[in-house]
Formats: structure tokens, sequence, C-alpha cells
């Protein structure tokens, strides 16, 4: 068992199985894109089905190798990406029995999302990103009520002017969004009101000077952080990688001690 479990772990750290794994979750990511063609669906549904079929038991080989080259079930279980990668595959096989429902095939897209457990840049990206969760809760925060506060101003102020856009709360929340993205805000919206309100765009210039370069821009801040971060964990400086191997000498010696 001992050696099984070797041999195990050795194919799944192995480069080639790696790559092989990137290159069939490509084939996948294909063969989902064509089946939104109808004419494609129509014509080769049934070898698209087949294929995919044979992938996902391909897939369901490859967890199997990892979570018995894995140190304890714990380990692998304990892992997100490990996890992530199981219950994609685990919902494959629920998708089988129902393949022809709209909703449940909509979610074999998901599997396209192991790539990013498989290839390492891209995990170190998503590991930053998600590192940024907890610095983001003060931002968010102070953007919710940067947003409420001209919300409840624009309503109050262009709720007659433009009731298309600032009609209610909630549509100047969406159209603030709007405004906040940069995309169509002067043309679509601001220069609209400003002809029949030749005072409105101090409110226009205001948001988009704290809401656009300001917050946005704390955002881009602590992301470009955690990455350097997360990069820099992942490169070692050298002297760094003498301390670690120092390290894994001294527990060896312990270790020797102890037996002896």
């Amino acid at each position: 068992m001992k050696q099984i479990k070797m041999t195990c772990r050795t194919i799944s750290e192995h480069p080639v199985f790696m790559n092989v794994i990137i290159g069939l979750i490509l084939v996948n990511a294909v063969l989902v894109g064509l089946e939104t063609y109808e004419s494609v669906a129509v014509k080769y549904g049934s070898l698209i089905y087949i294929v995919d079929q044979a992938l996902l038991w391909i897939f369901t080989i490859e967890i199997i190798i990892r979570l018995i080259g894995s140190t304890s079930l714990k380990a692998f279980f304990t892992d997100p990406w490990s996890l992530f990668d199981f219950v994609i595959v685990a919902s494959g096989h629920i998708l089988v029995g129902a393949y022809y429902v709209t909703v449940l095939r909509i979610l074999r897209v998901l599997r396209v999302l192991r790539a990013i457990s498989i290839v390492p840049s891209l995990r170190r990206m998503v590991n930053a990103l998600l590192l940024t969760i907890p610095s983001m809760g003060t931002i968010l925060l102070l953007l919710s009520l940067f947003f409420y506060i001209y919300g409840v101003i624009g309503t109050m102020l262009f709720k007659d002017v433009a009731p298309e856009y600032f009609g209610s709360l909630h549509s100047s929340l969406l159209t603030l969004f709007q405004v906040v993205t940069l995309e169509s805000w002067a043309s679509g919206v601001m220069r609209p009101i400003l002809a029949l309100d030749p005072s409105s765009w101090w409110f226009f210039v205001t948001f988009i000077l704290i809401g656009t370069f300001v917050i946005f821009n704390l955002f881009v801040g602590v992301v470009v952080n955690n990455v350097e971060e997360a990069n820099a964990e992942e490169n070692l400086s050298p002297t760094e990688v003498k301390l670690a191997e120092v390290q894994k000498e001294l527990e060896e010696i312990k270790q020797l001690l102890k037996e002896k």
C-alpha cells in the first residue's frame, strides 16, 4: 500500500501529468463553448457527450490518484484547491443522470475553473485576491457610505429632472454604478441632465473624482500589495532559501538525536 501511495504521489506531482490535465481542461472548455452553437450541438451532440463523459472519468481518475498520493484524507480535504477539484468532479457525476436539464448542464462549465487550481500562476493570483478580502471590508464600507450619500442627494436633486436615472434611490444607485465605471457617463447621463440643470456639473465631477480616482484606486492598491506579497512568498531571496535549508538540517539533526 505504501508503494502504491508513493507511486500515486510521484505521478500526481510529475510535470507531464499536470500538463496533460491542463490540456484536457482546455479541451473540455472548447467542448462547452462548441455546445452553445445550436448547429454544432445538433450535428455532433452525441460525440460531444461521449467525449465529455470520457473527460469526466479521466478527471475522476486524476482525483483518485491525487487522493491516494496525499499524506492523508484530512490533508487532501483541508486543502481548499483539492476540495474545490473534488467538488467540481463529483458534481459532474451527479449531472450525468440529468444531462438534458438546462440548468444542470450550465453547471458543467464550472469544470473549466479547474484550470485555476492546476496552473500555479493562476492559483497564486486567486490566492492573492482572496487575501484582499479582509482588507476590503473598510474600503467597501467607505464605498457604500459614499454611494448612499450621493444616491440620496441625486434622488433629491434630479428626481423631477431625470426620473429615468434618479427617480428612486435604487435607480439612483444603479445610475451611480454606471457613472463610476466611466461607461457613457458624460454623454449618456451627465449632459442630458446638464442641459436641464446647468448647476448639476458639481455632482458628477465630485462623484467621479472621489469615487473613481480615489476609492477605486484604494482597491487597486490593496490588490497590488497582496499580489506582490504572494510573489515574494513564492520567490524567496537567496538568504531566505539558505535559512530554510539550515532549518531543515537542524530538524533532521533533532530527529536523529531523538532516535538515538
